[in-house]
């Protein structure tokens, strides 16, 4: 609850969210996260700022993990993981959206350090892994097969048992969900594709309330098929 947010050199934050068995529970934040530029007098080792997350569902639990977006300021040395451990018949929304330097400032993000892990298991088998390192050596941030020169990434995951969402629902439900993307013009800025019970839906553009947006109107869709609520927004997130 501390507005400003943010981690700096030597901060190593850890989060735990364990959701029981018939459980529900939306998880967000109030402000941004922000990690903030690193201390130029340490080892690049010692400059390093961590944010660990981990989700651990019980047998038949439900959550929404919809944090505000992370800012990485230009010269950052962050390492943001999230480790998700699912049940088979857990359901589980969630998003995490990353905003490299301040663009709008003329704060291009050049010399920082970010690597973004995503992990999820289900029944103790790793069914998703993600990582992305963005250093001034590897390029990644402007190759055309890395980011392409853009600043905001963004991650929606969606699991569900495939009794909760058979095989053919979850084709007409894609075919869908591309539709209204189609719909908003944003079918070039966001992918959605099928990892067993997981869809991936992932943002690559300009603007963190774009990606917002787009990902609510998603979630909008989803959340009555997955989670058997209609989408409420938080009243913290208009505060």
């Amino acid at each position: 609850m501390h507005p400003p947010a943010g981690i700096v050199s030597g901060d190593e934050l850890r989060i735990k969210i364990d959701i029981n068995e018939h459980a529900h529970a939306l998880i967000t934040t109030l402000r941004a996260n922000r990690f903030y530029r690193a201390r130029k007098d340490l080892t690049i080792g010692d400059s390093k700022q961590i944010q660990i997350t981990s989700i651990n569902l019980k047998p038949l639990a439900r959550c929404e993990n919809f944090p505000l977006e992370t800012i990485v300021y230009e010269g950052a040395d962050g390492f943001n993981t999230v480790d998700i451990h699912l049940a088979g018949d857990s359901i589980y929304l969630g998003w995490d959206i990353t905003c490299l330097g301040l663009p709008k400032s003329d704060q291009m993000f050049v010399h920082g350090r970010y690597t973004q892990l995503n992990k999820v298991f289900c029944d103790d088998t790793l069914i998703y892994h993600d990582r992305i390192a963005i250093t001034p050596d590897n390029n990644i941030h402007q190759h055309v097969a890395g980011l392409n020169k853009h600043n905001v990434f963004a991650t929606f995951l969606a699991h569900a048992p495939f009794s909760k969402v058979d095989e053919q629902c979850r084709v007409i439900l894609i075919e869908q969900l591309r539709d209204v993307l189609k719909a908003e013009q944003s079918e070039e800025l966001v992918s959605i594709t099928q990892i067993r019970q997981l869809l991936v839906i992932r943002y690559l553009g300009e603007h963190a309330e774009q990606c917002k947006r787009l990902f609510v109107i998603l979630w909008k869709i989803l959340r009555p098929l997955y989670a058997d609520k209609s989408a409420t927004m938080p009243r913290i997130w208009h505060t």
